[in-house]
């Protein structure tokens, strides 16, 4: 089976490089910008669609414009790769539902792409208009890289996602099959009867997150103080989702080795967030995060994950008898069942009901799913654009070219 994986690392590049990285983020963004506006005005002139393999050519030949000659100071590449994750974000909206493109603005994520070029030599990564940048390779790389994502955070921190590309074997994963029910109080609950507690991340730092925020907001704006506070709200926000992505890449990983089917239940969170009074609880959780580590790790492992509805009575339901307890609240933890006598925990019975629930189908990866499916609401309409003003390890002393195969070890 042939898979990709991601390997991040840190980067330090030299302030020389900082500046160097700034203009292929400033360019790549104008560039983006730019094929969305021509996008939309092509549209709102003609009714029809700009052919993406049209947009990449005025790309190139913008560059001739002499009004954007400076185009010429950023990598030809990275300047089509932002081409292609614009294509990416319309067949998104148009297939499956999700937001419409926007504009990129510069207190946006910035990342740049490099499909190809790219070069390893001891702890260093080679970057084209960038040249040699220090890397702290951490741990192993295995596979042949395919591409380089340098991203920068809110902190100011730099990083290189490599993504690799090898062969493992087809494994089938003959552990037993195990129902996960979701929740506030505790993370996850096992039809085992094992309850995982909710570590609650961002409820623990809130208080110093507010302290940060409120010394901002006293700071006077563009003021180097400001800038300053600025990062540290940054990085405490980054301290709060790194822990709560460990959390969930340690628990998907667990949970992927033991059972050989997840059985869980597919939330509307999306729904779940307008509600304000469990919204920062649900976002804190990281539900959909957890759905989506389990789905990869039990593919690479022989496993799988299922789902049922949303709206399946899962913890009214007995797991004993089937009884339906419709008279049940939110506050009962503890329930008996009036048919067969059974004194039920809640959570641990509803996933006891979601492992023998009837299942909505195995979970297929997002590469396929986006391939096929089309939501419900969107069948049968026809795709129209949105009007202009719609709001490796490498060794000591080797060299490695980008798309060998490698086995990367920390420099």
């Amino acid at each position: 089976m042939l898979i990709r994986q991601a390997f991040r690392y840190r980067l330090q590049p030299t302030s020389e490089q900082r500046h160097q990285l700034a203009v292929q983020f400033g360019h790549v963004r104008h560039t983006y910008n730019w094929a969305l506006a021509r996008r939309q005005d092509h549209y709102k002139a003609t009714g029809q669609t700009l052919p993406f393999y049209a947009l990449k050519r005025e790309v190139t030949a913008l560059k001739v414009d002499p009004t954007h000659s400076w185009l010429k100071e950023a990598d030809s590449q990275v300047l089509q790769a932002k081409v292609e994750d614009l294509e990416k974000a319309y067949k998104g909206f148009f297939e499956r539902g999700t937001g419409f493109p926007h504009f990129k603005a510069k207190k946006d994520r910035q990342s740049i792409r490099y499909p190809q070029r790219f070069r390893f030599k001891d702890n260093r990564i080679y970057l084209p208009k960038v040249g040699w940048v220090r890397a702290i390779f951490h741990r192993e790389m295995v596979g042949t890289p395919k591409n380089v994502t340098i991203s920068k955070t809110p902190a100011g921190d730099y990083y290189a996602s490599i993504q690799c590309e090898r062969e493992i074997e087809s494994p089938v994963h003959i552990g037993p099959a195990v129902g996960i029910d979701v929740g506030l109080t505790d993370l996850a609950v096992l039809s085992t009867g094992e309850k995982i507690p909710h570590p609650k991340h961002l409820r623990t730092a809130e208080k110093k997150l507010t302290r940060l925020q409120r010394s901002l907001s006293r700071k006077v704006k563009g003021s180097k103080n400001r800038e300053k506070a600025r990062i540290l709200v940054a990085r405490q926000h980054e301290h709060v989702a790194n822990g709560r992505r460990d959390t969930l890449h340690k628990l998907s990983d667990r949970l992927t080795h033991e059972f050989g089917t997840i059985r869980m239940e597919n939330l509307n969170i999306r729904g779940m967030l307008k509600n304000h009074k469990l919204a920062k609880g649900v976002a804190d959780s990281g539900w959909g995060t957890l759905v989506t580590f389990c789905r990869y790790k039990a593919e690479w492992r022989g496993g799988v994950v299922e789902q049922i509805g949303h709206f399946y009575p899962s913890t009214k339901t007995c797991h004993v008898c089937a009884y339906k307890n419709d008279a049940l609240t939110l506050k009962d933890r503890e329930w008996t069942c009036p048919q067969c006598g059974t004194v039920h925990d809640r959570d641990v019975n509803a996933a006891r009901v979601i492992l023998g629930a009837p299942t909505m189908g195995a979970v297929v990866p997002v590469a396929a799913s986006a391939r096929t499916s089309v939501p419900p609401g969107r069948r049968n309409v026809k795709p129209v654009e949105k009007p202009s003003d719609a709001k490796a390890s490498c060794p000591r002393a080797g060299f490695v070219e980008a798309g060998s195969p490698v086995l990367c070890k920390a420099g």
